[in-house]
């Protein structure tokens, strides 16, 4: 087969060309894509939502605390991170952790918040898929 010209011989060369020359990420892409939505959004915040502390925020839950104008203090993290330490060490999996106003939902397996809420937006609110809470 034949294509622009006889530039290409067949499909294949042109799929082999096209992986090759699409596979190759430039040192700050790769940088970039190897980061989570929660590290780049907590790095243009000037801080580090959970490098010190071993949690993670799903791109989910990023987007959430960016939405709502939730922004963590070193303390509020601090104590994030030993409620969910306290959940695990009880056999929590998929645990509430209330801090001050806030609520959120973390899977204590993996240290993944899924999603975070302020109390004017919990009030009513039925929390569900939990099996257990902590005030921290």
């Amino acid at each position: 087969m034949r294509v622009n010209g006889g530039a290409y011989s067949s499909i294949e060369e042109v799929r082999s060309r096209v992986l090759k020359s699409g596979g190759e990420k430039k040192p700050a892409q790769a940088a970039v894509q190897d980061k989570s939505f929660a590290e780049i959004l907590s790095e243009r915040q000037g801080g580090s939502l959970s490098a010190t502390r071993g949690i993670s925020f799903s791109k989910h839950a990023a987007e959430r605390l960016s939405d709502r104008n939730i922004h963590l203090s070193e303390s509020q993290l601090n104590r994030l991170s030993a409620g969910v330490n306290r959940a695990g060490e009880k056999g929590i999996s998929d645990s509430l952790v209330m801090v001050d106003n806030l609520a959120f939902i973390v899977n204590t397996d993996s240290n993944t918040v899924i999603t975070a809420m302020d109390a004017a937006e919990s009030e009513g609110n039925v929390f569900s898929h939990i099996d257990g809470a902590v005030i921290a």
